[in-house]
Formats: C-alpha cells, sequence, structure tokens
C-alpha cells in the first residue's frame, strides 16, 4: 500500500527505485545496434526513471505566493501605480491651496506623503493577506468593533477640517474612523449573515440593519452624507448576495427612499449639494459648482489629453488631488485614460467573482463579494461626481487619490479580500487524483 501511495503521489516506491537501479546497473550491457537495440529504445519510455528530488523547503512567504490571486494583486499594484502619477500631477494645485503669504508649500508634497502612505498600506496588505481565512475573519470583527467606537469619538473629540469634524488626532498624526471601518463593517455583516445557514431562524437581518443604522447616525453627525449612503448601499449588496427576498429587499429600497427624503428635508449640508447639483441653489451667484468645474477639467483633455503636467483648467478645481483626481487624469491623459482606469475597476470585481465561482463557504463569498462591490461603488460614485451624473459627496478614487486613511484601509480591505480568496493550486489535482483512483 505505501509503494502504491508513492506512486499516486509522484515519488518513487521501493520496487520501483530497485528496477531504475537494476536498469542503470545493465545500461552498459545492451546492444547498440540491430533489432534488439531498436526493441531497446522503443521499451525506454517504459523504464522506471529517476524521481526528481522535492523541495523540503515551504515558507510561509513561498506559500503565500503560490495561494494568493496574483493576478489580482497585480491588478492593484497597476491602480496604485497610476495613483502615484496623477497625484504627482496634482499635488501641485492642492500645494497652491494651502499655500499663505507667509508659508510655502512644497509642489510635491502631497506626493511625497502619498508614497510614504503607499508604503504602509502596502506591508498592512501583504502582513494582512498572509491570515489564515479564521484568523482574518477575527481580526475584522475587532476592528469593527474599534473603529466603531473611535467613531462614536468623532463629534466628541474629532478635529474639524472644511466644515467637517471626520478625523480623530492631531496634525502630525490624523486618521478618519470611517475609511477603516469600511471594510471591518463589511466583513463583520457578511459573517453574521452566513450564521443563518446554521441556525435559520437567527435575526441576522434586524441585527445587521440595527448595526448599520447606528453607524448612520454617527456618519451624519459629522457631517458624512457620502460615506452614509455607502454603508446603507453595502448592507444593501450583502442582504442581496444572501439571498434575500424580494419583500425585504423592497422594504430596504422604500426605506432607503424615505431616509433621502428626510436628509433632503432636514440636512442642510445634503440639500445644499442636491440643489446645487440641480441647479436650484438661488444663491449660486452664476458661479460655476464644484462638479460643473470637475466636468470643465475633466472635457479640458480632450481624448488624448494635455500632457502630463500641461494641465491649466486643475489649478481652477477645488480638492484636484482628492476627489476630483479623476478630472486631473482626464485633463492631462486624456479620457483614454480614465476609459483604461473605469476598466480596470471592472476587471477587479470581475476576477474576484471569477474567484468566488467554486467557493462553497458563505461566509467567504459574502465577505469577499462585498469587499470587491465596496470599492467597486466606491469608485463609480467618484468618476459619477466628475462627469457630472451624481452631486458632490467628499468620496475619493479607490487607490488613485490621496489620502492616508483612504489608502491603508484599503490597502487592509484588499488584504482581507486577498486571504479570503487564497486557494492551494494543488488541491484540485490531489482531490481529482483521489477520485480518479476511488480513494
Amino acid at each position: 500500500m505505501s509503494d502504491m501511495g508513492g506512486i499516486e503521489s509522484g515519488k518513487p516506491g521501493r520496487d520501483e527505485a530497485h528496477l531504475t537501479q537494476l536498469d542503470l546497473a545493465l545500461a552498459p550491457l545492451r546492444p547498440r545496434a540491430g533489432p534488439l537495440a531498436q526493441l531497446d529504445r522503443a521499451l525506454a519510455p517504459l523504464r522506471p526513471r529517476a524521481a526528481k528530488p522535492l523541495p523540503r523547503e515551504r515558507t510561509a512567504l513561498a506559500a503565500w505566493f503560490w495561494e494568493i490571486d496574483r493576478v489580482l494583486l497585480g491588478l492593484i499594484v497597476v491602480l496604485i501605480a497610476i495613483g502615484l502619477v496623477a497625484v504627482a500631477a496634482a499635488s501641485p494645485v492642492g500645494a497652491i491651496d494651502r499655500s499663505t503669504s507667509d508659508v510655502t508649500v512644497n509642489p510635491l508634497h502631497y506626493f511625497y506623503r502619498h508614497l510614504v502612505a503607499i508604503v504602509m498600506g502596502f506591508v498592512v496588505m501583504i502582513a494582512v493577506s498572509m491570515l489564515p481565512r479564521v484568523q482574518a475573519r477575527r481580526l475584522a470583527v475587532g476592528l469593527a468593533v474599534l473603529f466603531g467606537f473611535c467613531l462614536a469619538l468623532v463629534p466628541l473629540i474629532g478635529t474639524e477640517m472644511n466644515g467637517a469634524t471626520r478625523w480623530l488626532g492631531g496634525a502630525a498624526l490624523r486618521f478618519q474612523p470611517s475609511e477603516f471601518l469600511k471594510p471591518a463593517f463589511i466583513v463583520t455583516t457578511a459573517w453574521l449573515l452566513s450564521l443563518r445557514v446554521r441556525d435559520p431562524s437567527l435575526p441576522v437581518v434586524p441585527l445587521t440593519g440595527m448595526l448599520t443604522a447606528i453607524v448612520a447616525l454617527l456618519l451624519m453627525r459629522q457631517p458624512d452624507f457620502g460615506q452614509t449612503v455607502v454603508f446603507c448601499a453595502m448592507w444593501a449588496a450583502l442582504l442581496l448576495m444572501a439571498g434575500e427576498s424580494m419583500r425585504v429587499m423592497g422594504a430596504v429600497g422604500a426605506g432607503g427612499l424615505g431616509l433621502f427624503v428626510l436628509t433632503y428635508l432636514f440636512y442642510d449640508n445634503g440639500r445644499q449639494r442636491i440643489n446645487d447639483f440641480l441647479g436650484l441653489n438661488p444663491d449660486a451667484g452664476g458661479g460655476p459648482t464644484q462638479v460643473e468645474l470637475a466636468h470643465n477639467t475633466i472635457t479640458h483633455g480632450g481624448f488624448f489629453g494635455v500632457g502630463p503636467g500641461g494641465g491649466s483648467a486643475k489649478f481652477h478645481l477645488p480638492e484636484a488631488h482628492t476627489d476630483y483626481i479623476f478630472s486631473v487624469i482626464g485633463e492631462e491623459f486624456g479620457l483614454v485614460a480614465c476609459i483604461a482606469i473605469a476598466l480596470l475597476y471592472f476587471a477587479i470585481v470581475a476576477r474576484v467573482l471569477l474567484r468566488l465561482l467554486d467557493e462553497d463557504d458563505p461566509f467567504v463569498i459574502l465577505a469577499a463579494g462585498g469587499l470587491a462591490v465596496q470599492m467597486a461603488m466606491q469608485a463609480v460614485i467618484n468618476m459619477g461626481v466628475n462627469v457630472q451624473l451624481f452631486p458632490s459627496k467628499g468620496m475619493t478614487l479607490p487607490f488613485i487619490s490621496y489620502g492616508g486613511s483612504s489608502m491603508i484601509a484599503l490597502c487592509g480591505g484588499v488584504g482581507l479580500l486577498l486571504a479570503f480568496t487564497r486557494r492551494n493550486p494543488y488541491m484540485a489535482r490531489s482531490s481529482n487524483r483521489t477520485k480518479r483512483s476511488g480513494r
């Protein structure tokens, strides 16, 4: 039995090893010409061969390299590289906006800070992606509790910038809890929804809805209408992926529409942005809005752009290195580059969904699918604002916009995504061989 197991696994058994040694010993006695030589050459492929020694060293890094989705990682790296070029093009605009008569900000100040955030984020991504699935899930749940608590502290001790209180910490070290909460919230919600597979009586939908409502209320106090929309939409998307009935989804949609109406009636910041988008703001004074400036910038470059560093419309654009960096890319590199970026996001989502086709763990399907959809949703919203399809929401373009909290949080989310989609490339071969051999 042990010899047969060795043959099936690719390693020579004892009898096969003896035959190999005997074949080598008889090699000088074989005829080199004539009919016997022809017969000997014909039988050569059937003789047992000495097996190549298998590598014994299997480090954690080697296992990680062979098990992760390297195509997905490559697509993310391409997006990060594009972001470096885009931030370098938009950094002078931000530097001019932050400069005063006493202080002159380096034109590449935001590029250097963005580079530091990329290094830190990449380390977080690799470290998280090396975790087993169970540990990655536990880490996400723990981070959801931690950053949920931090989000509750923002209205109390948060730092105000541009009329909104969304950050914790001082000027030297400041982070945005909502950015870090997003991937952790998705994984935690996916875990709670997957528990219903074991016990269908668990009230996971009301529980996750209550958690989403708490997060939404904390975000509206900052105020941050854009992130509120993302959290609520991600909860609805996870419910849809979990197979909720159309009656439940209809109720969720009606509730979302009602909340949107209440927001317009009682939330001044949201009402102003919607009115600006629809052209209903009587106090606009005839000047272009942020969305109109972004649209003018992205169309100024035409199909192929004006060239790196040659943009002029970007200097009239507020937050060119963060919320409206897509317009800077359109002006300097053209609509071709914008289309290529949109296709990259589409390829990332498609790659994750293809990776989940043969997955049978409900939690992994919900968590990985939710993380991919969250990234795509944020990208669609940002690009839609830049091309004047949506009102301004103050949302970054994933892996491209400047922002330390956004970059590190997104890298952590991709690390979770890579951890959940890790797969041993030899498991399928082993299972197929076991089925064929009847064992």
